[in-house]
């Protein structure tokens, strides 16, 4: 049975891991507080305490990084404030050491393209802000491992995160005319399965539906669609990126499920 750990068994970790299980994987996972390892077990999930900020906790990885494949999935945290993303990471990467795994995912974020008007693909990333900065110092540090691949996702929605709270109640709104870039949790988790089964897959992977409505059209919408008052949008203009998540679909054969980000809010 091929192991997997999952450093980051949150929101997206999680129902991963529970997909997982149901295909056959053993699968390993973290939390940081030991009073949450027991809704990790119940699901079958081998639970280690490990927090990579806590040293009294690191004798849990040795085990927890004995694995076939290494799926990580830290949120940065960067847009609350949190300044020990990179540190963490470098601890990780310590642990890690010189092992070498069948497949390592990182994830990331889309994050890391300019607000320009164009398509963007997975060669288009800049260090357009600090935050840009240090999301691609994180992905750097895993890029030139082994088997490893990173994956940057669009918008996550989902369970638990209905988009229709973004701009509720909010009065002249700019940047109506901005392309929508989100991504279903499905889709996901169903594109991250495929990359550890995949035998070769590219260095890096955009997810993103294929269509991308206005933000004037799709927030009012997804606002009404939750029962909460609809925004409203003024005239001025914003640069429009679009995330290009196709290539994933060329490479290795995946079919987003969830195309249209209108649609998907019924799968919120």
């Amino acid at each position: 049975m091929t192991s997997v750990t999952i450093i980051g068994c949150g929101w997206f970790g999680f129902p991963l891991a529970k997909s997982l299980i149901k295909q056959g994987y053993s699968v390993k996972a973290n939390k940081r507080l030991p009073q949450d390892l027991n809704q990790l077990s119940q699901v079958g999930i081998d639970a280690y305490q490990f927090d990579l900020a806590v040293e009294n906790t690191f004798n849990a990885a040795r085990e927890l990084l004995n694995t076939d494949m290494l799926i990580i999935n830290i949120p940065p945290g960067l847009r609350r404030g949190e300044t020990d993303y990179l540190a963490n990471l470098h601890v990780l990467t310590s642990a890690i050491g010189d092992k070498q795994y069948q497949r390592i995912i990182f994830v990331s974020t889309t994050g890391v393209y300019p607000n320009e008007d164009k398509v963007m693909t997975e060669n288009d990333a800049q260090p357009h802000s600090l935050v840009s900065e240090t999301l691609l110092q994180a992905e750097s540090m895993f890029a030139s491992m082994n088997n490893s691949c990173i994956v940057r996702f669009a918008g996550l929605i989902g369970p638990q995160r209905h988009p229709g709270r973004f701009f509720a109640g909010k009065s002249d709104v700019s940047g109506g005319n901005v392309a929508v870039n989100l991504v279903h949790l499905d889709d996901c988790i169903a594109a991250t399965s495929l990359i550890l089964r995949a035998p070769e897959v590219a260095k890096v992977y955009n997810l993103c539906a294929p269509e991308h409505p206005a933000k004037a059209d799709f927030y009012p919408y997804a606002a009404t669609h939750l029962g909460e008052i609809a925004p409203q949008f003024n005239q001025q203009t914003a640069p429009s990126k679009i995330i290009d998540g196709n290539l994933i679909c060329r490479q290795l054969g995946f079919s987003y499920h969830h195309t249209n980000p209108i649609k998907m809010l019924d799968a919120c």
